[in-house]
């Protein structure tokens, strides 16, 4: 199967010989260059039957990696598991107009930050309104920063309870239906994003420069005030126990995934993405190797971002104590079954993952050999 590694393997040198990388840029890179190969180690696997040995080589565990998410998920799923409340949940989609985004990617730490903010002040303000819910709800973020196409297209997931926690220690259900007026909650959000946007005093290069003078960044605010900006609701999950794995597939996703590529070669890469402008259909397009590591690397985060946040009933000051609260209030008596990651990933790849190759009977682990009879 076709891999991001190898892409970068027949394609990065010609690339960098008219792009320049940032350092968080090379040194994704050079890490999806190197994962399991023998340039990071390796560990040796002993079959407890046979003593079959084989040899895998170590992970980069770059998170812009895609061979390196699928534990990653699992373990983080392994978390939240126990956060899970007997309630409603909720998918909101934050997005910002396409004349913004490359303000965001000019001043990508500063503005991904401003996201997360306006976002969940917007959430939880409205829901503190005892017009609509009169609660603290609990809220669980996700940056994503691409569209299918490898786009740049900043928004934010956010996962929020269809209830919440009021003042006097009760738990408040929201309305059936999502308990907040999208078209209250798109301006709302516009209203503060560009409000933290004007307070900044940005300077900006490039085609931006213009935007240095007060005149047209201010025409860009009225611009952008005048304008209808999309916010989403899906409709609520089915049941708790499906908003985590649902989660894991957003949390821990990148730019495009290795399963998406088709082929390589003579300069260009081809890939299969969705186009939603189109009754989501699945389409195949080709660009330029070029253009497609360019795309890809417009995604590699900021050093040290945290993509992922939480606010409300699940954000991390007293939250033990809360969360305990919340499960009694909700109902929430029953702690879902844990699994161990590997039990999960034995599930997910089939139970026969780690079974020895050579006598189909033994299990492989890491552990010293033993002597074989």
């Amino acid at each position: 199967m076709l891999e991001l590694q190898d892409i970068f393997r027949q394609h990065i040198d010609g690339f960098l010989k008219t792009h320049k990388l940032t350092s968080i840029q090379t040194k994704a890179v050079n890490a999806i260059l190197s994962c399991r190969t023998a340039a990071l180690g390796a560990h040796v696997d002993y079959c407890d039957e046979c003593g079959y040995e084989r040899i895998s080589y170590n992970s980069c565990r770059n998170r812009h990696c895609p061979k390196c998410q699928t534990f990653a998920k699992e373990e983080w799923i392994d978390k939240q598991t126990q956060n899970l409340l007997g309630c409603k949940y909720f998918h909101v989609v934050f997005t910002v107009p396409a004349v913004l985004r490359k303000v965001f990617y000019q001043h990508q730490a500063l503005m991904y930050t401003l996201l997360f903010k306006a976002a969940s002040e917007t959430l939880l303000e409205l829901c503190a309104d005892k017009k609509y819910l009169g609660a603290k709800p609990g809220i669980n973020t996700i940056l994503h920063t691409w569209g299918q196409n490898l786009s740049y297209h900043p928004h934010l997931h956010c996962i929020v309870t269809g209830g919440g926690l009021t003042d006097a220690g009760a738990w408040k259900t929201g309305r059936k239906k999502f308990f907040l007026p999208i078209k209250v909650v798109s301006r709302k959000f516009r209203g503060k994003l560009l409000c933290f946007l004007q307070r900044q005093g940005l300077v900006f290069s490039g085609d931006l420069s213009h935007l240095n003078d007060p005149g047209q960044f201010g025409a860009l605010i009225d611009t952008l005030y005048s304008t209808e900006w999309v916010v989403y609701c899906k409709p609520p999950f089915g049941d708790a126990g499906k908003v985590i794995n649902y989660l894991g597939r957003y949390t821990h996703r990148v730019a495009i995934s290795n399963n998406r590529l088709v082929n390589s070669g003579d300069d260009v890469v081809t890939f299969r993405w969705r186009d939603y402008t189109d009754g989501n259909k699945q389409k195949v397009m080709t660009i330029k190797a070029d253009e497609f590591i360019r795309r890809f690397l417009m995604h590699i985060l900021p050093k040290g971002f945290r993509k992922i946040r939480h606010y409300g009933i699940f954000a991390s000051r007293d939250k033990g104590d809360r969360m305990t609260l919340c499960k009694w209030l909700t109902g929430t008596y029953v702690t879902p079954t844990r699994e161990s990651v590997l039990e999960r990933l034995a599930r997910i790849l089939g139970d026969d993952f780690n079974i020895c190759p050579c006598c189909n009977t033994g299990h492989l682990s890491r552990a010293s050999p033993q002597p074989t009879n």
